[in-house]
């Protein structure tokens, strides 16, 4: 886990802090201990809130009903297909409002800025993409 945030950090820079549960992923003497090192404050909401964590629960939230509620998994290979399938779709393609209707993964890694407009056009939503350099 140290090597795959070490390797974010160089990628995306240091953040100030890392938010989460109080699971045992974070809440681990060695981590902490590396995450003081590299000057990266810990904030852990409260224990039984996941309110206070939105965003993993919203994608949670999605993750159960657009995916496994909807599967019945046959074999572990299926399971990792379907997922993968769905992961991608996810975060390549499906538009999220709170990024200006962009999907998450080009904004990491296309620096152009991409303005999405909104339109209704005889009753139905019409979603245009620019490039704004």
């Amino acid at each position: 886990m140290l090597a795959r945030l070490a390797d974010l950090f160089v990628h995306r820079g240091t953040p100030r802090y890392i938010r989460s549960d109080n699971g045992p992923e974070f809440t681990a003497k060695r981590v902490r201990k590396w995450l003081s090192r590299v000057q990266v404050n810990t904030l852990f909401i409260e224990p039984g809130s996941p309110w206070e964590n939105g965003y993993v629960e919203s994608f949670n939230g999605r993750l159960r009903d657009e995916l496994l509620n909807r599967e019945i998994f046959y074999s572990l290979i299926e399971a990792q297909v379907l997922i993968e399938r769905w992961r991608s779709l996810y975060n390549h393609v499906r538009p999220h409002s709170a990024l200006g209707y962009r999907p998450p993964a080009p904004e990491a890694i296309d620096p152009a800025v991409r303005k999405i407009t909104s339109s209704k056009v005889g009753g139905q939503k019409k979603l245009t993409q620019e490039v704004v350099q």
